[in-house]
């Protein structure tokens, strides 16, 4: 588990792949693009996640003694080959969106720019680490915002693996989670961790009441007590407030005292402990709620009045039991051959429109209302084209064409969205904390529009093209058509 060296996490093909190449004596340097073409779980956006695991994957990526001997033992990699794996090393060049940003279906997420075999072997290994993670922190962010905030994860135990509930636990808290029970991931990427007990403390004794005043006594300043092991109202609940009244005549100040259901009709329940909670004196008692909770459910137990303070939340959103792949593709978009000053533009083309690529090396503008500064679209345009928000700028949708917006001077801002990670093999870029990249994210779910956040059919944004990579994508398509 988190090996540092993963350079093994690759599909065979990758490999077969790059001995052909090698015995072509390809030497081409080509251009290679990570995007989705679909937003996740009926959202109108995703959360890029990940980056950090992609760069400490690049930094380590070597064959060992015992890879090579491996590969050899597969009977179908000849020995001049084997030997250029043993002296391999990544000398690209890497550009991503940072991890935390908001971004959208069809731009690249990440871009790879090098020789043909470095870029084919790091296929695997990225789209894995930036999948699963964009995946989670789209869905935590969606929870996040479903509960107003407070959400704990605490998925580990439902997660398919340690490796994916501990960087899915880092992904939460990113997305917006404000902790996790995963003490792994608290330790490794400095997350606060939380928890309380689970329903064998208070079946381990003699009754109710003296689980709760021996959990009361280890952990004063943290006493939240599970209370529908037996009768949440006739016993858990009454019990609770004894104890609490106990702590309080005893001149016990608890900083954290609450309750947690995680059982029952949670509206009601709640609303009724509440009720209770504030009679006895303690209006700061905070109402925590668990059991197999999701974004729709916490929305419809907040409409119904539900009085819970704080949401734990684990299968669903671990697994994004709803839409458990994120479906990011790593698609060739351009080729230099050795001695050319300029790429080549390559297009995939299908007889399914989604699936037809975008040409080019490539960036990403992202244009912002100047008066709001929300989102009002990116545009994907090839490397050197450049922008001015002092002059007018005229968008339009690449499918619909006939839908346009002309953007008048001073109205808008750009920022360029792909930054430099690693340029000729050496990693340039510092990946911050994961709660920097945590306060980040929620800034930049604070540029979209409530419309765009919302949990049904939410409005999308929309993703442009630059008239000059519109060009050419139809260009290329008309010239593949003739063939």
């Amino acid at each position: 588990m988190f090996a540092s060296n993963l350079t093994m996490m690759t599909d065979l093909y990758e490999l077969t792949m790059m001995q052909g190449y090698f015995f072509e004596g390809n030497e081409d340097t080509v251009v290679f693009d990570v995007f989705y073409r679909n937003n996740p779980s009926g959202s109108a956006y995703a959360i890029t996640c990940g980056l950090e695991q992609v760069i400490d994957y690049i930094k380590n990526l070597s064959f060992s003694y015992e890879d090579i001997d491996y590969l050899r033992s597969l009977g179908i990699f000849r020995e001049e080959f084997l030997s250029y794996l043993a002296g391999f090393h990544f000398s690209g060049d890497i550009y991503a969106i940072p991890e935390g940003s908001v971004v959208f279906p069809k731009e690249p997420l990440l871009k790879v720019i090098a020789p043909i075999m470095e870029a084919q072997l790091v296929e695997t290994a990225i789209l894995n680490i930036i999948n699963h993670q964009s995946l989670i922190a789209t869905k935590a962010s969606r929870v996040d915002y479903a509960a107003g905030g407070g959400v704990m994860e605490f998925g580990l135990r439902r997660a398919q693996g340690p490796d994916a509930g501990t960087l899915g636990a880092r992904a939460a808290v990113i997305g917006g989670c404000t902790g996790t029970s995963n003490v792994l991931a608290g330790e490794l990427y400095g997350i606060p961790v939380q928890g309380t007990h689970a329903h064998s403390w208070i079946m381990s004794f003699p009754d109710e009441l003296t689980a709760f005043r021996t959990y009361a006594k280890m952990y004063p300043d943290a006493c939240i007590l599970l209370v529908d092991t037996y009768d949440t109202l006739k016993s858990g609940v009454p019990h609770a407030i004894q104890v609490f009244k106990e702590m309080r005549d005893a001149g016990i100040s608890s900083k954290l005292m609450g309750i947690r259901l995680d059982s029952g009709d949670i509206a009601y329940l709640s609303k009724k402990a509440r009720k209770m909670l504030d009679e006895a004196g303690f209006p700061n008692a905070i109402i925590s709620a668990s059991s197999d909770l999701d974004e729709y459910l916490i929305n419809s137990l907040r409409n119904q009045g539900a009085a819970v303070t704080s949401w734990g939340v684990g299968t669903n959103l671990i697994t994004s039991s709803d839409n458990p792949a994120f479906g990011g593709v790593y698609k060739l978009a351009a080729i230099k051959k050795p001695g050319d000053t300029d790429f080549t533009a390559k297009i995939k083309i299908s007889e399914n429109p989604e699936k037809i690529t975008n040409p080019g090396n490539k960036t990403i503008y992202r244009i912002y209302d100047k008066e709001t500064g929300k989102i009002k679209a990116d545009l994907i345009c090839l490397v050197g084209e450049t922008y001015d928000s002092s002059k007018d700028l005229k968008i339009f949708d690449p499918i619909s064409t006939w839908k346009k917006s002309l953007l008048p001077a001073d109205s808008y801002t750009l920022r360029e969205l792909l930054v430099p990670v690693f340029l000729n093999g050496q990693c340039v870029y510092t990946s911050p904390g994961t709660m920097e990249i945590k306060a980040y994210c929620q800034e930049e779910l604070n540029t979209l529009w409530d419309e765009n956040r919302r949990l049904m059919n939410p409005q999308t944004v929309h993703v442009d093209l630059s008239r000059k990579l519109y060009d050419l994508k139809h260009k290329l398509l008309g010239d593949e058509n003739e063939k």
